[in-house]
């Protein structure tokens, strides 16, 4: 139970620091924190295809889109020259700190585990995606709706605006 606690802080802790910074990569290095925090409380649960579902799903998936917006948007030179000057060894700390918690109580996890205390039914994933798709397939199909629309967003904002010039202002080279 007290995995669960501290999987449970870590996970709020590293979502607020999500929320509260202001560069994109950073808030993502949290966020799969929180990810990974969130699949621990699933298996401390009880969940393991929950957890690893979590893991693949969101850890994975999830941002390796958000890093293929963040490349969409094309960043200049001077954003790159800015992020070099961000990145430093005090930046890392904080993730790394709550990424050894997390390896720490997933070590713990394994070691004291007996798998065959398990009572519960195993659930396999025909059985989740016969739920996901049955009486949850509003929920599946607003986040995917979500999902979309945060990336038609990303490109509008992030696209680059052509410059229209008439065809009689435009300076002609002789």
């Amino acid at each position: 139970m007290v995995t669960f606690y501290i999987a449970g802080s870590v996970a709020v802790l590293a979502t607020i620091m999500v929320i509260t910074r202001y560069n994109m990569i950073h808030a993502l290095l949290y966020l799969v924190i929180s990810f990974l925090a969130i699949a621990i409380v699933f298996h401390v649960l009880g969940a393991p295809f929950m957890a690893a579902l979590e893991v693949i799903v969101y850890a994975g998936a999830i941002v390796v889109l958000i890093i293929f917006v963040i490349m969409m948007l094309n960043l200049k030179q001077e954003s790159v020259d800015q992020e070099r000057q961000w990145m430093s060894r005090r930046l890392l700390i904080g993730p790394a700190i709550l990424s050894v918690i997390l390896l720490a109580e997933l070590i713990y996890i394994i070691s004291t585990t007996d798998t065959g205390a398990i009572e519960q039914p195993a659930l396999d994933a025909k059985a989740v995606g016969l739920s996901l798709y049955g009486p949850y397939v509003i929920g599946v199909e607003l986040s995917g709706i979500l999902l979309m629309s945060g990336i038609v967003g990303a490109y509008h904002l992030g696209r680059q605006k052509k410059k229209v010039v008439h065809r009689f202002l435009e300076v002609q080279e002789p």
